[in-house]
């Protein structure tokens, strides 16, 4: 954590006043506080066509020149307004204003700051504000200690944030209640600590501090997304062993961990129970399975899911409409994807970026840019801002065309409107550059993205092998790989394929066998695609006897040839002085039609 403020938390509070206090004997270290946060977050001007927030500002500098003062209660309610438009510097701005012409303050005032702080994730100035207030003789309360912990876990500190909630359990700094409870567990588990979430909710089971329905929830759901299904299931069944009855949002994420496995029977049986305990589904289930239906790629069961929608009287929203506009374009159905997609009008809803970047992204998989592109435009043109995604499918389905020149000026299109590039982006455009051969500027844009932050990956450097090998600078690529353990990459099998295909294609088919051991020993065992570019490459130079001993080991590992493969190898048998050899090497690895 950025200060020392959790140091504070561990005094067990002792101050039971509940005065209102004058502000005029704080310090000007809030000052201090608020200087820090606007550091890289200038306080400008309001924002004009904010009228509502503009008056709300008038009035507190209107109050606070009233003499007395009026209750802290009525700058709270302000102040409360200024925080609900998540206009948060605005919020401590106007408080130390407060601060310095005396305003009342009270430990609702500091509750409000706190949050201001924790939601711009600047917790450490939420721990400073809440110690000036506890050193001013405030008493903190159960929302003080749970806006605390919220705001370690969206700044990501997770260690802190279990160090706390453990300093409320043992020191009672508060009597923690169930919002403390599913704040620490829901915080774990949006942060990858679901087995810890879950130790700690069965370790509160055996406490007076009682996990309640939302807490199940929450670890059921974390579990879900991890994929250990099983686990949620037994959870379920435990909470309601506990007397806790699960709710729609408990058989919402199971079944949504079930389809993402493909276990429709086990799906069938959790909506049967639903039905038998009167539980009724939300548009939120059904969306999860018009979704896994659209995925599945049984696109007439997603269509019946949203006729049964209609005949119960809940109204498909706009995810319902993406989840089905992306099944027809998983399908190439791009006819009925626009259908989906000019019906989102019709029914009183409007589409949203992801429903134009997934059809912008089925035309592009189909390679109808121009279609693609018409409808990038008709987006900008409707008020909707594009996100890097809707850029990135733009950008790779021109450079997919061979249009990099319009690629390139979408990229700089998307710098120019502070559209924030990600690591995706640069991995489409060095992979346009590696393609044309402009490997050097390829690197250079390398060294410019990491200047900006971006941190390459295995499929950045996947990228740049693959371009090396194909301008034939072989030398540079196996560098370039054996340098990969060094950046903290292991070499995926595609990047291993890529240069054993050069090597034997450059003539080097012994050095392509002994970095195929290599590969082995390095834990990444070749598949079908390997021993297949491998052989293509030999045969393309019709060097069949060294192409022999790769046939054979493929055979022995239980791979075939594939269709290229095999009409090269069926073309090799006319001429060769080795026909008997081949044909039944042909027998063992080509398959039976």
């Amino acid at each position: 954590m950025r200060s020392s403020g959790v140091a504070l938390v561990c005094r067990v509070i002792t101050s039971k006043s509940s005065h209102q206090y004058s502000y005029a004997t704080f310090t000007s270290s809030f000052s201090l506080f608020c200087s820090d946060f606007h550091k890289n977050r200038p306080f400008s001007t309001l924002p004009r066509k904010d009228y509502e927030l503009d008056d709300t500002v008038f009035l507190i500098r209107k109050m606070m020149r009233m003499r007395p003062h009026p209750y802290a209660s009525e700058f709270n309610k302000l102040l409360q307004v200024i925080a609900k438009k998540k206009q948060y510097p605005v919020a401590l701005y106007v408080f130390d204003e407060m601060r310095q012409w005396g305003a009342s303050v009270n430990e609702y005032t500091m509750n409000i700051l706190v949050n201001c702080c924790c939601l711009s994730k600047r917790v450490d100035i939420g721990f400073s504000v809440f110690g000036s207030f506890f050193k001013h003789g405030y008493e903190a309360d159960v929302t003080t200690f749970n806006t605390l912990l919220k705001g370690l876990f969206l700044d990501g500190n997770v260690a802190e944030a279990e160090k706390l909630f453990k300093k409320i359990l043992n020191l009672k700094l508060c009597e923690p209640d169930d919002v403390t409870i599913l704040t620490a567990i829901d915080g774990l588990c949006k942060a990858g600590r679901v087995h810890t979430a879950r130790d700690l909710l069965l370790l509160l089971e055996k406490t007076i501090y009682k996990p309640d329905v939302l807490a199940y929830n929450a670890v059921i759901n974390g579990l879900c997304k991890t994929g250990m299904v099983d686990n949620a299931l037994e959870l379920k069944s435990r909470m309601i062993e506990k007397g806790i009855s699960p709710c729609v949002v408990t058989y919402s994420s199971m079944i949504q961990g079930l389809c993402d496995f493909g276990r429709w029977k086990e799906v069938k049986n959790l909506l049967d129970e639903m039905v038998d305990h009167k539980i009724y589904l939300t548009v939120v289930t059904f969306n999860i399975l018009v979704d896994a239906f659209c995925k599945e790629g049984n696109i007439k069961e997603a269509e019946d899911v949203l006729k049964i929608m209609k005949q119960q009287n809940i109204s498909p929203d706009i995810v319902t409409y993406n989840a089905l506009i992306d099944g027809y374009c998983l399908q190439g159905k791009m006819d009925k994807a626009k259908e989906v997609f000019d019906s989102i009008t019709r029914n009183g809803l409007k589409p949203c970026i992801i429903s134009y970047g997934t059809l912008i992204n089925g035309y592009c998989k189909k390679g109808k840019v121009d279609e693609a592109r018409r409808l990038f435009l008709k987006a900008s043109s409707t008020g909707l801002q594009h996100t890097t995604v809707t850029y990135n499918i733009m950008i790779h389905g021109l450079f997919s065309k061979g249009r990099n020149a319009d690629g390139w000026k979408l990229y700089k299109d998307m710098e120019a409107r502070h559209v924030r590039p990600d690591l995706c982006t640069c991995n489409i455009l060095l992979e346009g550059l590696c393609k044309t051969q402009q490997i050097a500027d390829a690197f250079l844009f390398l060294r410019a993205m990491e200047d900006k932050g971006l941190n390459p990956d295995i499929i950045t450097y996947g990228i740049l092998i693959n371009g090396l090998c194909k301008d034939g600078k072989l030398v540079e690529a196996k560098n370039l790989l054996n340098e990969l353990p060094s950046k903290g990459f292991k070499p995926n099998i595609k990047i291993y394929t890529g240069i054993l295909g050069s090597l034997c294609r450059e003539g080097y088919a012994n050095e392509a066998k002994d970095l195929l051991v290599k590969m082995e020993r390095s834990g990444c065992t070749p598949n079908r695609m390997t021993y297949n570019v491998i052989i293509h490459c030999l045969l393309q130079k019709k060097e069949v006897d060294k192409a022999m001993p790769f046939l054979e080991e493929m055979h022995e590992r239980g791979f075939s040839a594939d269709a290229v493969t095999s009409s090269m190898l069926i073309s090799r048998l006319q001429g060769s002085n080795k026909y008997d050899v081949l044909l039944e090497m042909i027998k063992k690895v080509v398959p039976k039609i």
